[in-house]
């Protein structure tokens, strides 16, 4: 599906722990996706890079007149170069012990059909059939996916040095597409955070999104979705503009790393059930659409586009084989996502020696769903990170918020006309003063609005940082920010890529214990915290709000009902479903516990299936 051989795949991973990652992993056949929000930290990457390898390594000015595109483009076309080269190094090489080709064959999944037959070609005798199945081998050899993901939703509009808006085609998201879709890598974009029509319909300005006869679009859309009903909207939209779905990424909304969207109380396994059920229409589903744009713009679609099977894949706190298997043999998933783990693998992500001595430390208590996010959406934090620490100090000194330094999430308007960020010097100053705060108070004031504006940090400048660091090309001191899923608190040292690729395919002992619960009850879990998160804001009167968590507490019930039924199946090796078993009564206890203490709070004398 990947055109690899691999059934795994690194998702994006803030802004800079992946920014790298292809030049890492691809020419092991692995794919790995680079966050294109910060193009500052991009054009600072490519020129580390450009200079390590002899290519032109000045600066992409602000001044340029397409200068975010220009700089993704570029770093884009120099990571395809640089990865083409390492390509035909590694062919080149004979299969001996040790090197990077024999590793290349011995970390693919042993059910893979080129792992076959290399094993085959181990076992052969010298001889002239034995150098014409190396030559096989050789040319089967495929490179990872130089894959880049876009929050569809981070999308403000641009400004210049004059400050005026540009055109709308030069907005953050926009520019940011332009900058892959002109590039020379065949991947894919993904997708992330929900639709944005007026990107979606940006699609349709690049010829590479589309089939060229019989040949397949030379880049790819993969939507991230955290249920089946978003997938057909989205779906369904791209069709409208004949765009090929490439892949459905289903990620736990909860149970992963970065931002968090909540499913309105949908869990995971009904979701993926969904999926197993449905996924056969797809075909009827979005076909239809994409002739009928064809049609309008005076061209057949090709037959060999016809009855596609698209790759549905899944994300988000996978913890071992046995999930995978679940996942792959139970769900029928195409491939699995692995994401947190990997920040414990140095010879795969670009994180600090600072930070990454926090994670393997990192117990699931230090792991946390927090409102440090600018976007106003839950986001997964390390407790007493780097940018925690920093943001603390500030405070101290009297000087909350961040200077903004790039901007990227700049999209409040409360104040001001051009939008500005809430983890700013600027905005937090104002905030402060319209409750009445002329100067700031202290951090350990109990004024609840205060904390509220002191949490957010600077995170899409921060989360670059270690990146960074890690490259030598900034100090140690520079705040970290970093978002893990809390799987990671059950990896808790540094591994090899070897080690991290063989744990995901169940060969050899497994890195995390078999105690480890299995990664459905943390979903559970965490949309169970996050109902009651949301239900301790809900203020008397208002229906609406109240009506919603009605819905995703039957949501909630309705899904713990089906691992009532879910349980009685056999086990995977190495799959801990007893831990889902004895979760339910709890969980379920939990939820009832938190809505009928609300329901007392609001005085409601009525039952949350019949609203008053």
């Amino acid at each position: 599906m990947y055109n690899t051989h691999h059934s795994f795949h690194i998702p994006v991973m803030g802004t800079g722990f992946t920014i790298d990652a292809p030049l890492k992993v691809a020419r092991f056949g692995i794919s790995s996706v680079i966050s294109i929000v910060d193009d500052m930290l991009i054009d600072r990457i490519r020129r580390h890079y450009a200079k390590q390898h002899g290519r032109p390594d000045a600066a992409i000015p602000a001044s340029h007149p397409d200068a975010r595109a220009a700089r993704i483009t570029t770093y884009l076309d120099l990571v395809h170069d640089l990865l083409e080269e390492q390509m035909a190094a590694i062919k080149a090489l004979p299969f001996a012990a040790g090197n990077e080709k024999t590793a290349y064959f011995e970390m693919l999944p042993d059910s893979a059909a080129l792992k076959q037959r290399y094993l085959q070609y181990l076992s052969m005798e010298e001889g002239a059939e034995k150098q014409t199945l190396d030559a096989q081998l050789t040319a089967a050899m495929r490179a990872g996916h130089i894959d880049c993901n876009i929050m569809t939703k981070l999308d403000p509009p641009a400004y210049d040095t004059q400050g005026q808006m540009r055109p709308p085609e030069f907005s953050d998201a926009k520019a940011a597409l332009r900058g892959f879709a002109l590039s020379k890598v065949r991947a894919s974009i993904v997708m992330s955070a929900g639709i944005n029509p007026s990107l979606y319909g940006y699609l349709e300005s690049f010829p590479d999104f589309y089939r060229l006869g019989d040949e397949p679009p030379k880049k790819g859309v993969i939507l991230k979705v955290s249920d089946f009903r978003s997938s057909m909207v989205q779906g369904r939209f791209l069709g409208k503009k004949g765009i090929e779905v490439r892949e459905f990424r289903i990620e736990s909304g909860l149970n992963c790393g970065g931002h968090a969207f909540a499913a309105n109380g949908y869990l995971l396994g009904p979701i993926l059930q969904e999926f197993r059920d449905s996924r056969e229409q797809f075909p009827e589903m979005f076909e239809p659409l994409i002739t009928t744009y064809f049609e309008k713009k005076g061209k057949a679609y090709p037959a060999s586009g016809l009855n596609r099977r698209i790759p549905v894949t899944a994300q988000g706190g996978i913890g071992n084989f046995g999930e995978v298997r679940r996942l792959m043999e139970y769900y029928g998933m195409d491939a699995t996502g692995w994401a947190s783990p990997f920040l414990l693998v140095p010879e795969v992500t670009a994180v600090d020696d600072d930070t990454r001595q926090q994670l393997m430390e990192a117990r699931e208590e230090d792991l946390y769903l927090s409102d440090v996010s600018p976007l106003g959406v839950a986001f997964n934090n390390l407790r007493n990170s780097g940018t925690h620490r920093w943001t603390e100090a500030r405070i101290r000194a009297g000087k909350p918020g961040s200077p903004c330094p790039k901007g990227y999430l700049a999209l409040n308007t409360e104040f001001t006309e051009k939008p500005i960020c809430t983890a700013s010097m600027q905005y937090q100053k104002i905030k402060l003063a319209s409750i009445g705060y002329d100067s700031p108070p202290p951090i350990d004031t109990e004024d609840a609005r205060v904390q509220a504006i002191y949490e957010k940090s600077c995170i899409c400048d921060q989360l670059g940082n270690g990146a960074l660091i890690q490259l030598g090309m900034s100090r140690r001191e520079m705040p970290v920010s970093v978002c893990p899923g809390p799987n990671i608190a059950y990896f808790n040292k540094l591994y090899s890529l070897r080690e991290m690729v063989d744990h995901i395919y169940g060969r050899g002992e497994s890195l995390v214990p078999a105690e480890r619960p299995h990664f459905f009850v943390k979903d559970m879990l965490m949309t169970i915290e996050f109902f009651g998160k949301r239900a301790a804001k809900l203020t008397a009167g208002d229906e609406k709000s109240f009506n919603i968590l009605v819905e995703f507490r039957q949501n909630v019930k309705d899904g713990i009902e089906y691992y009532r039924t879910f349980v009685g199946n056999t086990p995977f090796p190495g799959e801990n479903l007893e831990s889902l078993k004895e979760a339910l009564p709890d969980h379920e206890a939990r939820l009832e516990s938190i809505w009928d203490a609300t329901l007392k709070r609001l005085g409601q004398p009525h039952t949350a299936s019949s609203p008053a």
